[in-house]
C-alpha cells in the first residue's frame, strides 16, 4: 500500500514540477520577446487592434443613436456645419485641454465636456479616414456629434473669468481659418442637426462595407492584428518546445 502511494505522490510530484516548469519557461520567454524591440513593436500592435476590435465588435448590432435616460434628461448642443467641423477638429486638443484645466466650473459646462469627451471615444478618436469631411463616412454623423460639444465647451469658456482669454484667442483663430479657407458657407445633410447629452450618436456600422476609406482602415487593422498574432507564435514556439 506504501509503495502505491509513494508512486502516486511521485507521479503528482512529477507533474507538478512540470507544469511549474513549463510556466517559468513561458515566464523567460514573454521576458525574451519583450526584449526584442521588433517583438514588443508587434505585441504592442496586435494589443491595440485587438482593443479596437473589442470596441467594434461591443458597438457593431447597436442603433445609430441610444438614449441614457430620455432626451428630456440631456441638454441641448447647437449644431455645428460641416464647414466648421474641419476647423474645429484641428484645434480641438487646444480646446479640450483648457477645458480640462478649468478650475471654476458649472454642472451644465462639465456634462457637456464629459459628452464631448465620451463621443470622440465612440467616433474611435477620430481615427477613421473622412470621418470629419466625408459626408458619405459612417463616422460622419457622429463626429458631428463630438465637434459640435466641443463647439459648445468653447463658447461656453468665453464666459469663464479665468479662461476667456485664452477662450477668445482660440475663437479668433477658428474664424480667420474659417474665412481663409473658405468653409463658412459649407453645409452638409447633418449641419442643421442638434444634439443632446442624453443621446449618444453611435457610428452607421451598416455602412462600412459600402464606404471604401472605412473598409481599407479596418481591413488594415485586422491584418496588422493578424501579423501581430503570427509574429508572436512564431517567437514563442521553438523556445517552448525546446523548454520541454
Amino acid at each position: 500500500m506504501r509503495s502505491g502511494a509513494d508512486n502516486a505522490a511521485g507521479r503528482q510530484r512529477h507533474f507538478t514540477e512540470r507544469i511549474e516548469g513549463r510556466r517559468f519557461a513561458g515566464a523567460l520567454n514573454f521576458r525574451a520577446i519583450m526584449k526584442n524591440d521588433r517583438a514588443r513593436s508587434l505585441l504592442l500592435t496586435a494589443l491595440s487592434a485587438a482593443a479596437f476590435f473589442c470596441v467594434v465588435a461591443g458597438s457593431a448590432f447597436a442603433h445609430s443613436r441610444s438614449s441614457d435616460g430620455g432626451s428630456h434628461a440631456g441638454l441641448d448642443i447647437p449644431e455645428i456645419s460641416h464647414g466648421e467641423m474641419a476647423v474645429m477638429s484641428d484645434y480641438r486638443g487646444r480646446i479640450i485641454g483648457l477645458a480640462s484645466r478649468a478650475v471654476d466650473t458649472n454642472e451644465p459646462f462639465r456634462r457637456v465636456l464629459n459628452y464631448a469627451e465620451i463621443q470622440y471615444s465612440y467616433c474611435l478618436w477620430g481615427r477613421m479616414p473622412g470621418s470629419v469631411t466625408d459626408e458619405k463616412s459612417p463616422f460622419n454623423e457622429c463626429a458631428h456629434a463630438y465637434l459640435a460639444a466641443t463647439k459648445a465647451v468653447l463658447l461656453s469658456m468665453r464666459e469663464m473669468p479665468r479662461e476667456a482669454a485664452a477662450a477668445g484667442e482660440i475663437i479668433s483663430a477658428v474664424d480667420a481659418d474659417m474665412v481663409r479657407r473658405g468653409l463658412a458657407l459649407i453645409s452638409c445633410r447633418f449641419s442643421g442637426e442638434a444634439f443632446s447629452t442624453a443621446d449618444i450618436v453611435k457610428p452607421r456600422w451598416s455602412g462600412i462595407p459600402f464606404h471604401a476609406a472605412s473598409v481599407a482602415s479596418l481591413t488594415g487593422l485586422a491584418s496588422l492584428f493578424g501579423l501581430g498574432v503570427f509574429a508572436l507564435r512564431r517567437f514563442s514556439r521553438p523556445k517552448a518546445q525546446s523548454s520541454e
